[in-house]
């Protein structure tokens, strides 16, 4: 059974202030049923201690993609912060839950797969309420570090044995070790209506046609992204393709017409890179916090659902 959560005391009732505008108006825009059917009995004991309700064990995961808390630091802000407490639903009387219960909800979303079907139904209900503009859909994709330590470089790369799913890959001047997030951005309101979690090894052609929505009206991609697969879908829905042009291996060089292209795309394709930049500054995703796909996919889930509803009520404001 769930522990009863969100009664407000008597001396709640006296304290005034202590309120987050930002909070409130994610609270107003969200609809937490939908979330919560998603969710279903996840986390219930049917004996023992009552366990918190799965909504109100979302809502904490969502506040440390906010704050870019720890799990030991998000059981000390909940003690004190009184707008948190208002927003999981816990009244000033009630036990906050600990660090260890934080981790244990997060494992079960992995292992249920449950991460990627609360993403979509966030997606859906910011669609529903016309903030995806649909004007364009801007593919790429980010490196991201592993939380496990780089093995020693050899041929074929290397691989951890404490995190066997992380792997190396050449970026730019330098070889990386982690994972890749391939994502599509909608053009315009900067809201995230895709993604994908790979090692950092996976190329991008692998999966551009995968981040295609099919409802948007152009698709933006840099030359990563050229391939069959991505241009046949694009055609079959009629979307206009601005992927660029890419100079292949013994041909002639790129035309002074398609050289233009690509610069006029990239001015808009490249709007891409300030969400990974604020993904990785303000929510913690420079680098992964777990070891292993499973539990690494659902945790940078978790924080682009965080990052799509604060980007939607930054936008309702």
């Amino acid at each position: 059974m769930h522990r009863d959560v969100g009664q407000a005391s008597f001396a709640e009732a006296l304290i005034q202030g202590g309120g987050n505008r930002r909070l409130e108006r994610i609270d107003g825009l969200i609809d937490w049923g939908g979330l919560s059917g998603v969710l279903g009995d996840v986390y219930a004991s049917a004996t023992g201690r009552p366990s918190y309700p799965p909504l109100a064990l979302l809502k904490v995961l969502l506040l440390q993609g906010w704050y870019g808390l720890s799990d030991p630091a998000m059981e000390e802000a909940l003690g004190d912060r009184l707008s948190f407490r208002r927003f999981v639903g816990l009244g000033l009387e009630e036990r906050v839950p600990d660090h260890s219960t934080i981790s244990r909800f997060r494992s079960l979303l992995a292992e249920r797969g449950l991460a990627q079907l609360l993403f979509e139904q966030v997606a859906a209900q910011l669609d529903a309420r016309g903030l995806v503009l649909k004007t364009g859909t801007l593919i790429d994709a980010t490196v991201i570090e592993a939380a496990a330590s780089e093995p020693l470089k050899q041929k074929g790369g290397g691989r951890s044995e404490a995190d066997p799913d992380a792997a190396w890959i050449k970026h730019g001047p330098r070889a990386r070790f982690g994972y890749k997030m391939h994502v599509a951005v909608d053009q315009g309101s900067g809201l995230i209506r895709r993604a994908i979690i790979t090692p950092a090894n996976v190329q991008e052609v692998d999966h551009g046609h995968d981040l295609v929505i099919g409802d948007e009206r152009t698709v933006y991609a840099d030359k990563g992204y050229v391939g069959p697969r991505l241009r046949t879908r694009l055609a079959a829905l009629g979307i206009k393709d601005r992927v660029q042009h890419r100079r292949w291996k013994n041909q002639p060089p790129l035309t002074s017409r398609q050289t233009l292209r690509n610069i006029l795309i990239g001015r808009i394709r490249g709007r891409v890179e300030g969400v990974f930049g604020a993904l990785k500054r303000s929510y913690g995703l420079a680098r992964m916090r777990f070891m292993g796909l499973v539990r690494n996919t659902a945790a940078t889930l978790l924080t682009l659902i965080a990052w799509n509803m604060a980007r939607a009520a930054d936008r309702t404001a």
